[in-house]
């Protein structure tokens, strides 16, 4: 039987009451301490200044690319003048909302407006994803100790997940992280309407978001109110499949879902033997099971003892069952909404811990977050913010400086094809389409080969050897370097540029006057 004395509590009370602690000696000054409710922004904010510290060094090395971070911004520059988010590089009058349901971006067009440039796109996402700490942060602090809380600070803002993300040009799942942050922690705290409040906004921003709500509605009707549960649910996959089935087919000008493909039957012969086949397939090839431990490792795999964990399996469902191969891997942006939940569910199963009168339950708290700690060292050196210690990261190569002195003979309001490592250089100032995908006009007029449409892109600027970026938008992507070349020869030799500059294996073109090409007939 348990006696008074054996409850912990009561016996620190005990002791603070016979033993006081030591009065501070005259004329001495208190020991400051930093306010608790400013921990959690501090981390925000530190961890902002290195993620747009990464962001910004990779566009200054020409380390980003049109896809995507010159299509986003084509998008919010056509937001940011009341217009619809035509994006030239996914073709002629083509409205990105067809392409994924996020309107929601178009909340930076303000910023754009004041200043019209690709950082700020970039240095809005990495305020957007260090926000997200904050309340993982807070919910740390609260119930598990000031050192805890910095454990779980970074624990989150050195994430492979987070760092994918940050260093690779810009996407609209950078709105979705704080959301989905602030709605799984009010989750894991009980506040169930403030849960749904968080994650309404999410079918905004992206189309399967709608089901990562629906994944939050159906853990508040299993642990909450189920009305509230069952309505967000139902609210979440209608959301989902409204845009899916009516909004973007509406939007998109060859009509259907764009990336309908990608969840197709594969190999799989019908619809059935794909659904019976899924639960395999979701773990094949290896590569999507290294995924799925990796999503987790984070946390040294906590976080899968918390309930909160089921918010993550709509995307993981979607990504392991798409036929598109780099949804499978750690790379880009996919997993960034994903480590938000992994960390409410670490912080969640901790609590509970703690919360327990076990005499070891502080001792098995501070080893989970050493071994949190140790993880997230062991794998930093492998993904993005390892590039800030890489003397390559503070050095500008003479390719760099090559590319600038040409890009700068452009003038400003020009139409432009360039390369896709070229392209996010321009789209501030130009209208830039992809090279070689160079537009034409339907008129067409008399060549030496013939009737030949005539190009509309003023200048073309290709670089053959562009700087390492990230790995299938790195090189010659998305053409081979055989048919660029080609079609560079023939932009000159068919089409009526001529060659104004070439530097370190960047060529400048710009199209004649009409008037040239009456001299060739």
């Amino acid at each position: 039987m348990r006696t008074f004395s054996d409850n912990p509590a009561v016996r620190r009370g005990v002791l603070r009451v016979l033993i006081p602690a030591p009065s501070p000696e005259p004329g001495s000054r208190p020991a400051a301490r930093f306010p608790a409710a400013l921990v959690p922004w501090s981390w925000a904010a530190a961890l902002c200044a290195l993620y747009a510290t990464v962001a910004v060094r990779r566009h200054l090395l020409m380390r980003t690319t049109g896809y995507d971070l010159g299509i986003f911004e084509q998008a919010v520059r056509s937001y940011s003048q009341l217009r619809p988010p035509l994006v030239p590089l996914r073709g002629e009058d083509f409205n990105l909302l067809g392409d994924h349901f996020h309107p929601a971006i178009a909340v930076l067009a303000p910023l754009y407006r004041v200043w019209p440039s690709p950082l700020a796109l970039l240095v809005a996402q990495s305020a957007l994803i260090a926000l997200g700490a904050v309340p993982l942060v807070g919910w740390a602090l609260r119930t598990l100790g000031r050192r805890s809380a910095h454990a779980v600070a970074l624990g989150y803002g050195l994430s492979w997940g987070i760092s994918s993300a940050v260093a690779f040009d810009f996407h609209e799942v950078a709105l979705a992280v704080p959301l989905v942050s602030f709605a799984v922690v009010a989750l894991g705290q009980r506040r169930w309407g403030a849960a749904v409040a968080w994650g309404a906004p999410l079918v905004l921003i992206k189309e399967d978001l709608g089901l990562t709500l629906a994944a939050l509605g159906c853990v508040i009707a299993w642990k909450g109110p189920r009305r509230l549960g069952i309505l967000t649910a139902v609210a979440g996959v209608a959301a989902s499949v409204i845009e899916i089935k009516l909004l973007l087919p509406a939007f998109n000008p060859a009509g259907g879902y764009a990336h309908g493909e990608n969840l197709g039957e594969g190999t799989h012969t019908s619809l059935l033997t794909t659904i019976a086949f899924a639960p395999l397939d979701a773990l094949r090839p290896d590569i999507k099971a290294m995924t799925l431990i990796l999503v987790f490792a984070p946390s040294a795999l906590l976080a899968l003892r918390s309930p909160l964990a089921l918010l993550a399996l709509p995307t993981l469902a979607w990504r392991m069952l798409s036929q598109n191969g780099f949804h499978w891997g750690t790379s880009f942006h996919y997993s960034a909404v994903l480590m938000p939940i992994v960390f409410a569910g670490l912080v969640d199963t901790l609590r509970r811990w703690r919360g327990t009168d076990h005499p070891l339950a502080a001792r098995h708290v501070r080893a989970s977050l050493a071994t949190v700690l140790a993880v997230t060292l062991v794998m930093l050196p492998s993904f993005p913010l390892a590039q800030l210690a890489q003397r390559a990261t503070w050095r500008t190569t003479s390719h760099i400086e090559a590319a600038r002195e040409l890009l700068a003979k452009i003038p400003d309001g020009s139409t432009v094809a360039a390369s896709n490592g070229l392209v996010p250089q321009l789209t501030s100032r130009c209208e830039v389409v992809l090279f070689p995908t160079f537009p034409v006009d339907a008129r067409l007029y008399e060549y030496d080969r013939g009737k030949l449409p005539r190009p509309t892109a003023e200048w073309i600027i290709h670089d053959s050897r562009p700087p390492e970026a990230w790995p299938y938008r790195a090189g010659h992507w998305p053409y081979p370097p055989e048919q660029q070349t080609g079609e560079l020869e023939a932009a000159q030799r068919t089409y009526g540029y001529r060659r104004i500059a070439e530097r370190d294996g960047i060529t400048l073109l710009r199209l004649r006057h009409p008037a040239g090409h009456a001299d060739r007939r």
